[in-house]
Order: C-alpha cells, then structure tokens, then sequence
C-alpha cells in the first residue's frame, strides 16, 4: 500500500489539507505560467492578445475531454481502492489510457483542418490568421497535452499528488523560461508561445512515463498487451467522465459566447479584456481548483468504502477552508486590480484595454467567496461517481445563467462591457448556491440511507 492510499482512507481532514496543499501549489504554477504567458504575449500588443483569446474556447474544449476522461478514471480509482480492489484500480487505468489515445486523435483532425474557417466566423477578422497559426502548433501535438492530462489525475486518484507536482511544477517553470526565448529571442512571436507550452508539456510526459510504465511504481498497474474494453469498467470510467467532459465543455460554450459578445461591446480589445482578465480570475480561484481535487479523491474512497460520516467531515471542511481562502484572494484582487492591470498592460499599445481591465477586475472580486461553495460541490458529486448531478450544476450555472444574463446587461441596459462582466458574477453566484444546497442534500439522503 503506498503513502497516498494510506492518505486516503485515514482521517478526512488530514486527507484534504495533505492532498490540497500539492495540488493548490501545483495549480499556482500552472495557472502563474498561463499569466505569464499572456503578460509575454502583452508585449507583441492588443492584437496578440487577442489571438490567444479567440483560442481560449479551444484549450478549454481540450481540457475538457482530456480532463473529464482523467476525472472519470480517478474517481473509479479512488472508488476502488476505498473497496480494497487494486486489480479493478489497475483495470479502469488502463481502460482511462486507451480512451485518451482514441479521444486525442478524433479531435485533433478536424480542428487541424477548419480552424481559421472557424476563427474568421467568430468574427476574428485581422488577427484570424494570427490565431490560426497560434493554434495549430497546439492542435498538432494534442496527444501531449492529453497524456499529460490524464497521467497526472491517475495519480492523483490514487493519492500521489506528490508526484503530480512535481511534473506540473517542472512543466511550468520550463514554459516560462521558454516563453521569452521562442517569443523574442527566436522572433516567432504569438507562435512561440505555442512551441514553449508544448515542449513544457512535453517535458512532463516524459516522467509521467516513467513512472508509470518503466520504472512501474505506481499503485495501478496498467496491461495493455491484448487489452480489450470491458462493458462495466467503461461505464464506471464515463458515468463520470462524461459528464466531466460537458461541464467543461459548456464552460468553452460559455467563453465561446462571451468572446462574441465582448467584440460586440468592445471589438477585439473586449476580447483581449475578457481572456485576459479570466486568466487573473483563474489564478484566484487555483486553491479551490486544487481542493477540488482532493475532495474528489477523499470523497470517492469514503464513498466506495461506504463512510458517509468521512464523507460528509471532508466535504464541509474543505468547503470552510476553500472559504477562508477566497475571502483572502478577493480582497487583495479588488485592493490591487490597477496594479494587476499594469502586468499587461505595460506596452504603449496595451495603455487602451488597462482601465476597462481594471474595471473587470473590480466586478469579478464579488463573486470569488462563492466559488468553493459551487466547485467542490460538483468535486463531491464526482467523486461520489454522481456526475449527472455536477453536469446539472455546471450546465445551470454556465448555460442557464451566466450566459442569458450576460446578454441581457450587456444588451438592455446601458453597461456595455461591464454588462457581460456583472452577467458572469451574478450567474456563477446565483449558480453556486445551488449547487452547495443540492450536495447538502444528497449528503443527507446517504446519511439516512446507512441510518
């Protein structure tokens, strides 16, 4: 038994803090190389911010499946070792991996092939082709990204977020100090950006392979030689990976959207308001994301070891945690929106987007102590292998809400930009709400369930 599985059937609270802390660190690099990035890209002007933004839909659209068949495969793990079956944790890893080759190899033709189609009827128009070539250098090697992806979730179902730290912390540290060279240095520009992401990416695969097929140390072992699908591990890995997969999709949508209605507003410098503003909102919100997959794990094992109480501790005291941390990060973002601001916009032609970015980042704050309660509820319906119920949340709060109240600001009333920015934070509040009240319920009905 290894050190992460003992993390995860021990006690809840030591569990959550144990498997965040890693996570929340690794999220903070990953996230602070996506803000870097853009801050690098700022320096090429507005128009090369813009390219990266009309791909923003994209990367959430591969990370979306990429992370929805990591999602399911580690919540079948976690389900499975708090069973005590490490041959069925072996099998649904190996079941994950297969997926993701097939998943990375469908999506990537199309999107080779029609992207700058795609660009120019969004309305992209000057800096189409910018974003065109931008995306192509990510969708040619897309198998990486997926890999990576799903690699490092596996671990994290089987409690070695150690691991996974390290891969993402070292992947980020070399893609910052690419940037530079291939953006400047190289003078590939917005296309360098590309080329240092994917050689990063690149760099940590290649320890996740090691790890887990030649030095072969992890606690799933994986046989592919005569590998063949089985009817109940697909269903195991898909009633949540699935779901996974459309949640993050719909939040793609929802970008997809809110990309069309900033260049309504704003023309291309909304976008670049937009993407570049979420990048900053994304970075906030990293210690939930890492909390959120620490309750995912914690969660799936009490769940597959039928521990409602474990359960329940783990779910309520991450949500108090990731509570305390938001109140924090709010705070500190509306002191020092103009100061955020003043990263990306340092350049002469950058002067133009600073105020409306200040603007954004003055809005968005509101909603920040409401992102716990939303997130690691759907973590919990994740782990729990409900991942209908965290696909309804995630769909009401992108889809139902934030989009048509975003239309509605921006369009009937006279707030412009800002409308779409109060839009976004009334409908994730209103969203997370929601979703915390239904998890306390479904928490409920399995305590009375085991009474």
């Amino acid at each position: 038994m290894t050190e992460g599985v003992r993390t995860l059937l021990g006690n809840p609270k030591k569990a959550i803090i144990k498997l965040a802390i890693p996570m929340i660190i690794a999220m903070s690099a990953h996230t602070l190389y996506s803000v870097v990035d853009a801050i690098w890209v700022s320096g090429l002007g507005p128009d090369a911010l813009s390219a990266i933004g009309f791909f923003f839909p994209f990367n959430i659209i591969i990370i979306a499946v990429s992370g929805g068949l990591g999602v399911g495969g580690s919540s079948a793990i976690s389900r499975k070792i708090g069973a005590q079956d490490k041959k069925g944790a072996g099998a649904v890893a190996s079941h994950t991996l297969v997926l993701m080759i097939f998943a990375s190899l469908l999506l990537m033709a199309p999107l080779l092939i029609f992207i700058e189609k795609i660009y120019s009827g969004i309305g992209a128009g000057p800096v189409a082709s910018l974003a065109a070539g931008y995306s192509r250098i990510i969708f040619a090697l897309m198998p990486l990204s997926f890999f990576s992806m799903v690699a490092t979730s596996l671990l994290r179902g089987e409690g070695d977020v150690k691991r996974a730290m390290t891969v993402m912390l070292l992947g980020s540290a070399l893609n910052i100090g690419l940037d530079p060279l291939f953006i400047y240095t190289f003078k590939l520009g917005v296309n360098g950006a590309a080329w240092a992401t994917m050689i990063s990416i690149g760099f940590s695969c290649t320890f996740l392979f090691y790890w887990m097929f030649l030095k072969k140390d992890t606690y799933v072992t994986f046989r592919l030689k005569g590998f063949c699908f089985a009817k109940n591990i697909l269903s195991d890995i898909l009633r949540v990976g699935i779901p996974s997969a459309v949640m993050q999709t719909s939040m793609a949508l929802m970008a997809f959207f809110l990309n069309i209605l900033s260049v309504k507003a704003g023309g291309t410098d909304g976008v670049a308001v937009f993407t570049t503003g979420w990048r900053v909102v994304m970075f906030a919100a990293l210690p939930i994301i890492g909390m959120a997959t620490a309750v995912t794990s914690v969660t799936g094992a009490a769940f597959g070891a039928h521990d409602v109480p474990k359960l329940r501790t783990a779910f309520f005291y991450a949500v108090k945690i990731g509570l305390f941390l938001e109140l924090i990060t709010a705070s500190l973002t509306f002191i020092f929106a103009p100061q955020i601001a003043g990263l990306f916009t340092m350049k002469a032609g950058g002067l133009r987007i600073r105020a409306d970015l200040i603007n954004f980042l003055k809005i968005m704050f509101i909603f920040f102590p409401f992102v716990p309660f939303g997130m690691l509820s759907s973590a919990m319906f994740q782990g729990t292998g409900k991942g209908i119920n965290a696909l309804t949340v995630t769909l009401t709060r992108t889809i139902i809400l934030v989009v048509p109240l975003a239309i509605v600001f921006s369009t009937k009333t006279s707030l412009g930009l800002s409308g779409i920015w109060w839009g976004i934070v009334c409908g994730n509040t209103m969203g997370a709400v929601l979703a915390f009240t239904w998890a306390n319920l479904y928490i409920r009905r399995l305590r009375d369930r085991e009474l």
